[in-house]
């Protein structure tokens, strides 16, 4: 099953700290989830001025569970980088999965 991950980092002073002390970690994290094929695609939201602020994920897991699963250990929880977290099911077009045979 497929979803969206739109993912937004803290506010406070200390955000950007937070996602630099984790992000190598986070991005392994994902480069593991990519080459086994759950992570199909991802980028950092950026503000205006180019700053991360967040992360958008298209991510295909057998279920919601596994999802939840992985968010627990996800880098990013775990060093409090993202502070609001939104998930919503989708479904990419077959074109683009050709891309990941």
């Amino acid at each position: 099953m497929q979803f969206i991950v739109i993912a937004y980092d803290g506010t406070d002073e200390k955000a950007m700290e937070r996602r630099l002390k984790a992000r190598e970690e986070h991005l392994k994290s994902i480069e593991k989830r990519f080459k086994a094929g759950e992570h199909l695609y991802a980028a950092a939201i950026l503000d205006d001025d180019g700053k991360m602020i967040g992360s958008m994920m298209v991510v295909d897991y057998p279920s919601r569970k596994e999802l939840d699963e992985w968010l627990k250990n996800e880098p990013y929880v775990v060093g409090d980088v993202w502070r609001k977290i939104e998930i919503k099911p989708c479904k990419v077009p077959p074109m683009f999965m050709e891309l990941y045979k």
